[in-house]
């Protein structure tokens, strides 16, 4: 998703491109890109050697490398050989490259779970590898954490919230994100630079409720976690990743507000909103 998007963005602007795929990577997918003049690759993060071939060459490398949420396989694709192991080797081979340029999408949300540690560790290979480094934290997606896929389903009218659902998010598009990843090649704001990233206000989760309900014109079911249950599902789980998902889930619960005002006019971006979200998804 994220990545699609970057990779778009750079063959606008007329940037000789080249997309790491892997075997498995959706055939249109890959089709679309290279429709657009993208160069792909075949690799994979857990095979160093693609990696070297990929990053031969290259002046700037941007990560946006996740074993989460959707091709997730214990002992083969997760937190310890993609978003740990992996990185490592792809930050590795880029330094071997004589990459000038590396931008890691890491994120902003912190506590104590897998998928946390890794990304911090990852951030912290960049910080020491010697390369210009940029790494972006973006909140909250839209697109993942307002939709079905994590229980707000509103085309059903029927949402799950975590917590109270009254702490501020700074809920933010991937697609803005993916505009950030694109100019840090070029701003001088990025360089050597941690950027944490959100949209334009931070929204509690019940107001969210709320602007979907304004927009669809009726009222919402609403299921609230609390976070002791989720405290304890995490506490009780042996699997890296469901401690990590619902780690991430006690984090919204507990807010995650993101001052952006100076950053977006430091890039020059106008960011999208929730209401903006909430409009094309309900059309």
């Amino acid at each position: 998703m994220l990545g699609g998007e970057i990779c778009r963005l750079l063959a606008g602007k007329g940037a000789p491109t080249r997309a790491l795929v892997r075997s498995t990577s959706d055939k249109e997918a890959v089709r679309a890109l290279q429709d657009l003049g993208v160069e792909t690759t075949l690799g994979d993060v857990r095979d160093r050697a693609s990696l070297d071939r990929a990053c031969a060459g290259v002046t700037a490398v941007i990560s946006t490398i996740s074993s989460m949420p959707t091709r997730y396989q214990p002992g083969s694709n997760d937190i310890a050989s993609v978003d740990t192991d992996g990185l490592r080797h792809l930050i590795a081979a880029a330094k071997t490259a004589s990459v000038e340029h590396f931008v890691l999408t890491s994120f902003t949300i912190e506590g104590d779970f897998p998928l946390h540690d890794a990304k911090r560790a990852a951030e912290g290979y960049l910080k020491e590898s010697g390369m210009r480094y940029t790494i972006l934290r973006p909140s909250y997606f839209m697109e993942v954490w307002l939709s079905p896929m994590v229980g707000f389903d509103y085309a059903k009218g029927a949402v799950r919230i975590f917590g109270s659902g009254d702490r501020p998010v700074s809920f933010i598009s991937y697609k803005d994100v993916a505009r950030f990843a694109a100019a840090s090649l070029e701003n001088p704001a990025a360089k050597n630079a941690v950027l944490p990233l959100g949209g334009p206000e931070a929204v509690s989760p019940r107001s969210v409720v709320g602007i979907f309900e304004e927009l669809a014109r009726r009222k919402f079911a609403v299921e609230a976690v609390p976070e002791s249950v989720l405290a304890a599902q995490q506490e009780a789980s042996s699997d890296p990743m469901q401690q990590s998902f619902t780690g991430l889930m006690r984090a919204l619960a507990g807010g995650d507000s993101v001052a952006m005002d100076g950053l977006a006019k430091a890039f020059g971006l106008k960011l999208s909103s929730v209401r903006d979200y909430a409009k094309g998804a309900l059309t």
